[in-house]
Formats: C-alpha cells, structure tokens, sequence
C-alpha cells in the first residue's frame, strides 16, 4: 500500500511538472491533476489532527477542496457534465463522472481510508496514460477503465460499507463527538466534509443551550427509539448497537444521546453517507453529513453508476454483499436499528435536467430496481426487519432563516406534544374509520383532489383495527392515524399546487389512480410536457412506469402545521412533519414492508391487521412482484382540504373534516391551534 501511494504521488507530481499536449483533454489533467497534488499536501497537513492548525487555516483548506464545485465555479468545473460535453464532446460525462468520484478523496483523507485514495489515483493515472499525445483514444477503452475500476474493487468497497455500517469499533466520528472540545468549532473541519454557514452556525446556537435542554432534546429521540422496541414487542435487551445517523453541526445532541443510548446497553455506530457510486444511490445521504456542496452537481451525478452497471456488475455486487453480511451475522444480530436526527430548512431546489448528464437506459432502469429489490432481501435476510426498530426526528439548520433559534424551539415543542392528548384524539378518529367501507378525500381552495381509498375489512371489530394510532415513537412528531388501503377500488385524482418530495420540488402535481395504481401523471415544472413526466418518472416513480399507493393517513398535528404558516416555512419543512399536517398518501410499499407478519398493537389493546395489499401479499410466492424498495409521503395541507368523509357500507357519510377544519365529535380541540 506504502509502496503504491508512493507511485501515485509520484505519477501525480510528473503530470503537475512536466504536463505533455493531450489536445482538448489537456485542460483536465492539469487541472484535476493540480487539484489531486493540492488534496495529498493537505493530507500531509492534516496527519496530527485538526487542531494543530488554526480556524482561517482550516477554513482555507476546506475551501481550496471543495471550490471546483460550488454553485458559481461549477459552472466551467470538469464535473459539471454539461461543461465537460463542451470541452470534450462524448468523452466529457465519462470524464466527469472520474471528477465526482475524485471529489471522494477529502472524505477519505480524513478518515485516513489509504486503499480508496489509492485506488483513485491510480484510476486517473491509468486514464492520463491512455492520453499520450493528440491522438485519443477510443472511448470504449474510457469506459472500459471506468466499469473495470467498479468492478475489480467491488468487494473492498462494499465490504468496508457494510462493516462501517454494523461495526461499533469504528471510532473516527466517535472520537471527533466525544473527544472534542465542541465549543471550539475547529472540531467541523474534522470530518473532511464541506462545512458551511449551516454547521458553523448550528454548533455555535447549540453551544448556547444549557446542558439541560440539550439532554431533553436527546431524551426525546432516544426515547423514541426505545418506545418503538416496546410498541413492537421487540426485546431490546438483546441488541447492542444502534446507528445514529445526523447533519455536522448537531454533535451537542449526538454527544448526549450516545451516553443515554449507553444507559440502555447500546455502543453507536457512526458512519458517513456512501461516497463511492458503487455503494450510493441517486442523492441519498444515509449516514452522517453535511449540507451538500451544491445541489446540482448531487443530482447531476445522481446516475453515475450507469457508467458500470450491467448484469455482470449486479450479480458481482449482490454476491459481495451477501458474503459480506454472511461474516458479520453476529453484528447483524445485535443490531437495534437506525436513530435519525434530520436537518431542513434549506432553500428550495428546481434542478435542471442537464442532456449530458449520465443516466441510466431503459435496461439499466430495469435493473437497478431489480438490484435495490434484491438488496433488501439480502438485508431482511440477516436484519429481519421485524427483529429491530428505529426513530427519526428533525430540527432545522440556520438556512431556514432569521427566525432559526425561534423555528428551533417550537420544533423542539412540537416535537414534544402530549402522546395522551393525541392517542385519545386519534382514537376518536380511528372507531369512525374502522366502520368505514371506505374514505373520500376532496380539495378546496384549488386543490382538485377527488380520492376514493379503498378499506381492509375487520373479521373481529371488538380486537381488530384497520389504522395505527401513530404517536412519538419511531416517527416523531406525534400526530396521524394511518393504514394500508386496498388497492382494487382505489381510484381518483391525487393533486397538490406545490409540494417538496426528498428535496426536490413539485408545481402543481397531478397523480391519476385505479385500483391503487398510477394510471397518468404530470406537473408544471417545465414547459416541455415530456419533461414533466421524466421528472416524475425518475424521482418519484424512481424509475418505474407507475407504483401502487401503499398508504393512507389523516395527520392530526395542527401545532406542526401553524408553526409553518406563522414562519412561512410549509415548503422547508421535511416530509416527517408535514405528513402530519394533513391527509396523506403514499406511492410504493406499505409501511410495513417485510413486517407484515409482526403483530401489532394500539394503545387501546386492537391489533393493526390492514398491513398487506395486493401486492405484498405476493411476498411468499411471487417476491419481485410484492416490494418496490420506496415509499413517499404526498400530504395536502389543511388549507387545501374541501372534506374529508368515512363512508360505511351502507352509503351513510361521517364527515371527519370540513373546509380544513376537524368535525369530528372528540376531535375539536385540534382546532384551537388555528
């Protein structure tokens, strides 16, 4: 490894020095090749830790590695793919898909991980080679390099992501949490991790808070977590890790929940999001982070892996993957589940969709949902997902405003509602609903909604129920009631005027059902229709033709819902708490994906049976057809809701809301918030 390093210093340092003519690739070698040279010097800076340097050096620092792809710069970087076209025609997106992968180093960096540092280099020094004057060469020995690359070290890679991802021993982010001084705010540029106002200004309002409030803000999280193992029925005496997964700037938090996870027997596991495309997904960012860079390069980049992905590159994945959780079955066991604490109140996103960018073929599609099905049947396989729990919370970052220490500590209080209030409440709710045949759903004030939502049926009314009554446990904040629907009947038109869906954002969306599939969708974000409907196809449909509706809820939490109108917040909120602030629906798998055997229980002592649909109910004997691995909350807000009817089999209506207000006798001081 040494020895390899040492070559890749070297090669890299020759290109800086003695740069030969490649003709239109020159201008990207010298100037990645500059930027890799820049990234190893600051490796050597950053050998005897951070705080050997000073705030404005390290600062200096995290600029100098993350400059190339900020909003303005990105505009004529080497990883904008639509610059990269321009300078090197069908070359470029292949090219700037090596950029992205290259802008993995700091992380590594950091962490000191050497072989995927050195395995980068190597790529790029292997390609630099195939260049040795003006004459290029054929792009199929490009992509070549580039699928081989994925390939070869998909067994290091993944291995390490699994290991990272059930092992407590790794200790980098550990030791940066527990071992800092967090009131020196050097500790953020520990990480490797772009570091922005958001960080900066999250840790320094956290180091105002006294020691007190920190603790109770951990309490509710941690407690979550624990409530879940108990609503389940699941023995957390038997598990020892739990994966605590949280935005840069929120360590305070961390700090305390880690000692109160303690309390219960746990050890974290702290782990960044995936860097490497062999092991991330589109723009997702599962594991500790910081605000993204730039919004544009994630989404442009979002395919990337269409560079390598094939039928030889999945099976070789899926067999790595398997193996790999096969030698740590023991962790696996032992493994209580993920604890999120989410950021929002970042700026809204239109992306643009860029022509150049990588993206998948309609074969490729095809298959990377058939991998993602077949990824969680590994995961379910060794972490049934009926033998572990979790919890997810959410509080914003100072992108959300002047307002931000205001929006915090109503969070915190709408995120500590009284669980009594909301359970008696939502009872209120659930015993119309479970005489119900089915639920109509109609928009007001401009909202065209006209849903029908198709019933389970109760075989024993007196211990059966066909809604949960969803409190501050798992999904915090307290505040719906929700259920399976089944999809033969379940038809109607799903409208929403503006909605934000896992950070991207909607005009004026319009779903078609029957019998609970998508049958015809579109929106208004771009002039060209075709447009419209890829949008909708590749980030909600996440790839596919149509999906099932897997849910259906009545969020109850008119607190969440007045805080956002008095903030003027409702498009920066996250999805955990506007689903709350509504009815919703859900497109994909039910909530209880691959724990539909796992009885459930109300407060009130009636088990939750509506948890299949006609889909999972496949699971035993057709698997592909009964999972689609997504699952995303649609809520119309109460402002655009006409009314809300439980309709029982003999036609008789009992209205649940009206005009966005709750009628419902038992509901009513729901609407003092308003």
């Amino acid at each position: 490894m040494g020895e390899r390093f040492y070559l890749c210093r070297i090669g890299v340092n020759e290109i800086v020095k003695n740069h030969r003519n490649c003709g239109i690739f020159s201008g990207y070698f010298e100037r990645t090749a500059g930027y890799l040279h820049n990234a190893l010097s600051i490796y050597d800076r950053i050998k005897e830790g951070v705080f050997n340097l000073s705030m404005e050096e390290l600062q200096e620092i995290n600029a100098a590695l993350y400059q190339d792809i900020q909003p303005l710069p990105y505009q004529n970087s080497y990883a904008n793919p639509e610059y990269a076209a321009e300078i090197m025609g069908e070359y470029g997106p292949y090219f700037s898909y090596l950029t992205a992968e290259l802008y993995g180093i700091p992380a590594y960096i950091f962490e000191n991980k050497l072989f995927q540092i050195i395995i980068l280099l190597e790529l790029f020094l292997e390609i630099y080679g195939m260049f040795r004057d003006e004459t290029k060469p054929k792009l199929k020995f490009l992509r070549e390099a580039l699928y081989y690359h994925a390939f070869d070290y998909a067994e290091e890679l993944v291995t390490d992501r699994v290991t990272e991802s059930l092992d407590p021993s790794r200790k980098f982010a550990y030791n940066i949490i527990m071992e800092s001084d967090l009131s020196d705010l050097r500790y953020l540029y520990a990480y490797g991790e772009y570091i922005s106002p958001n960080e900066i200004k999250l840790a320094e309002y956290l180091n105002t808070l006294p020691d007190e409030e920190i603790d109770d803000i951990a309490r509710t999280f941690t407690e979550g977590f624990r409530r879940g193992f108990v609503s389940m029925r699941i023995d957390l005496s038997k598990k020892k890790t739990v994966n605590i997964r949280y935005l840069i700037g929120q360590e305070r938090i961390v700090r305390a929940a880690i000692k109160q996870f303690a309390e219960m027997g746990l050890s974290p596991i702290l782990n960044r999001y995936a860097i490497s495309r062999v092991n991330r997904r589109l723009t997702i960012r599962q594991g500790f982070t910081g605000t993204p860079v730039n919004r544009q390069f994630e989404y442009d980049h979002r395919m990337d892996d269409a560079v390598f992905l094939d039928a030889d590159f999945a099976e070789r994945k899926l067999t790595v993957l398997r193996r790999a959780y096969e030698s740590m079955e023991e962790l696996g066991r032992v493994y209580a589940g993920p604890a999120v604490i989410e950021g929002f109140g970042e700026t809204p996103f239109q992306p643009i969709a860029k022509k150049e960018a990588l993206k998948y073929s309609e074969k490729q599609q095809e298959l990377s949902i058939r991998m993602a099905s077949k990824t969680a049947d590994i995961l379910n396989q060794f972490i049934p997902a009926d033998d572990y729990s979790f919890t997810i919370i959410a509080y914003p970052i100072p992108e959300i405003g002047t307002d931000f220490p205001a929006i915090f500590q109503e969070t915190a209080a709408v995120n500590n509602l009284d669980n009594e209030k909301y359970i008696r409440i939502q009872q209120a709710i659930i015993d119309v609903l479970d005489r119900a045949e089915y639920v109509m759903v109609k928009g007001g004030n401009g909202n065209n909604t006209e849903m029908k939502i198709m019933l389970c049926e109760l075989k024993d009314p007196e211990k059966e129920t066909k809604f949960e009554n969803c409190t501050a446990d798992v999904n915090i904040p307290a505040g719906e009631v929700f259920t399976s629907p089944h999809l033969t009947g379940t038809e109607g038109l799903l409208h929403i005027n503006s909605v934000y869906l896992n950070g991207l954002h909607y005009k004026n969306l319009n779903l078609r059902f029957r019998d609970g599939w998508i049958t015809d969708y579109t929106c208004d974000n771009y002039e060209d229709e075709l447009e419209n409907r890829a949008y909708i196809q590749d980030n909600l449909l996440k790839g596919r033709d149509t999906l099932p509706i897997g849910e259906f809820a009545i969020g109850t939490n008119t607190t969440a819902y007045v805080m956002a109108k008095k903030y003027d917040i409702l498009s920066k909120l996250p999805i955990l708490i506007v689903e709350k602030m509504g009815p919703h629906f859900a497109i994909g798998d039910t909530c209880y994906s691959h724990e539909e055997e796992k009885k459930l229980y109300n407060p009130d002592g009636k088990e939750i049976v509506a948890k299949d649909n006609e889909c999972s109910i496949l699971r035993d004997i057709e698997p592909e057809k009964a999972y689609f691995n997504c699952h995303t909350d649609i809520t119309i807000p109460y402002d655009e809701i006409g009314e809300i009817l439980a309709v029982d089999e003999t036609g008789r209506k009992t209205p649940v809301m009206k005009n966005g207000r709750f009628v419902l006798k038992g509901t009513e001081e729901l609407n003092d918030e308003f």
